[in-house]
């Protein structure tokens, strides 16, 4: 059965050959140039699967923060990429000439999110391969990815099973914090560091900077609530670590 199955495939595959080859094939095929109307197709093409791209990024970080100009980014990468390579062709000078052009720009942006890279590369691979006209493998591309990417979200792959974040909390001068909160922090983390100890108020309050792995299944209020009966109910804050730099604010 197995073997029957097999040689039908391959019968199947072969009377099919010539549309896959037609559909993944360049549209720049032999002695075949650049027109118009190629042109405004690779550039179409591009711009549908940015869009595409875009939509993709807002799925999966729809209950995150995000920038409005990293979405248009990643809709313009890929006619930009497809555009460079229709003008580049097969010309090495001009190959070369390019590469010199944008060793002189300098990007100052911060490292974002690792994840935010790779839709940056992801949208400049569809953006080559519009440009090279291979239109079918970059759909393609794009839904082998996003199946990956979705399949990824969906599932938490690679999320640790505690939380890193960062504490601040207040107590008052007169108050001794050695061991205060030693018992609500053994409850709810899974690990825990005091890193920093600092007066302010001109000496009248303490802040206190603890770095903790927080249970994923610890209760956020809860825990507050219990460090707020010990400090005073003086000011909490609880941040993840990437957003560090607003503890010491």
């Amino acid at each position: 059965m197995l073997h029957l199955f097999i040689i039908i495939l391959i019968k199947r595959t072969g009377e099919l050959r010539p549309m896959l080859d037609k559909i993944f094939g360049t549209v720049f095929g032999e002695g075949v140039s650049l027109t118009i109307g190629r042109m405004l197709l690779i550039i179409i093409a591009a711009i549908v699967l940015g869009f595409l791209i875009s939509a993709l990024y807002l799925y999966v970080h729809r209950k995150e923060n995000f920038i409005k100009s990293y979405i248009i980014t990643i809709v313009m990468l890929p006619p930009m990429i497809a555009i460079i390579i229709l003008l580049i062709g097969d010309n090495i000078a001009r190959a070369f000439s390019l590469a010199g052009a944008f060793s002189l720009v300098r990007y100052r942006s911060a490292a974002g999110d690792p994840s935010d890279i790779c839709f940056i590369f992801f949208s400049l691979a569809v953006g080559l391969a519009c440009g090279l006209g291979y239109l079918g493998y970059g759909f393609v591309f794009f839904i082998l990815l996003s199946i990956l990417t979705i399949i990824l979200h969906k599932t938490n792959y690679g999320t640790p099973p505690a939380t890193h974040m960062t504490l601040k909390i207040t107590i008052p001068e007169n108050l001794n914090y050695n061991g205060l909160f030693d018992e609500v922090l053994d409850k709810y983390t899974t690990d825990w560091n005091l890193n920093r100890v600092k007066t302010v108020q001109f000496g009248s309050l303490f802040d206190l900077v603890y770095s903790i792995e927080l249970d994923k299944n610890a209760d956020q209020k809860k825990f507050i609530d219990e460090l707020r009966t010990l400090n005073g109910n003086l000011n909490i804050t609880l941040v993840l670590s990437r957003n560090e730099s607003k503890v010491y604010d």
